[in-house]
């Protein structure tokens, strides 16, 4: 089987289910967003030298991807996996596991530090745009709930990991420091 099929030449994309839409239709760049989150995530994960960091991110890659097929999938003719609430709780569970050995924030925070929490950082940002969107896509399309609750939680547990990789590797917060307005 060749890699390229040229069926989307034209600009457009088949979904879950065989329906087309442009290739900038809002769903398909929800599923982009999370695409470009799940490589970062693999990019994090070669900085990662702890196991059972590595067996997390990993199965955050596999989340993801269900994610991605929910979000192909909009007229449900074919089933696919789904996030459940119980997938929450666990990233709730890994961010109260983070933030129980960190100090506590009194103020912001920059992104940056280790090389690991960097590229932490990096996920938590596009963690968030793809979260904006799918919000954006919630107002006009169906999109299961569990999806935004589940970008929101994955982007605190992010910033969570930087914190710790940076704690873990001896580097302090970089505390925003705003500049006085004389």
């Amino acid at each position: 089987m060749r890699l390229y099929t040229k069926t989307g030449d034209r600009g457009d994309t088949g979904l879950i289910g065989g329906r087309r839409v442009p290739k900038d239709h809002p769903r398909v760049d929800c599923y982009g967003n999370l695409d470009e989150l799940n490589a970062f995530l693999g990019l994090a994960l070669v900085a990662c030298n702890e196991p059972t960091w590595r067996q997390r991110i990993q199965k955050l890659q596999d989340q993801l991807f269900v994610l991605g097929s929910e979000l192909a999938n909009p007229d449900s003719k074919r089933e696919t996996p789904a996030v459940t609430d119980n997938d929450i709780a666990e990233l709730e569970s890994w961010i109260d596991q983070a933030t129980a050995v960190l100090p506590s924030l009194t103020q912001f925070i920059l992104p940056g530090g280790g090389e690991l929490a960097c590229r932490l950082h990096v996920a938590r940002t596009v963690c968030r745009r793809a979260e904006r969107g799918v919000v954006s896509l919630a107002r006009s399309e169906t999109v299961a709930p569990q999806t935004v609750i589940y970008l929101n939680r994955l982007s605190d547990l992010l910033f969570a990991w930087a914190r710790l990789a940076n704690a873990r590797d001896n580097i302090a917060d970089i505390v925003w420091d705003p500049p006085s307005r004389a």
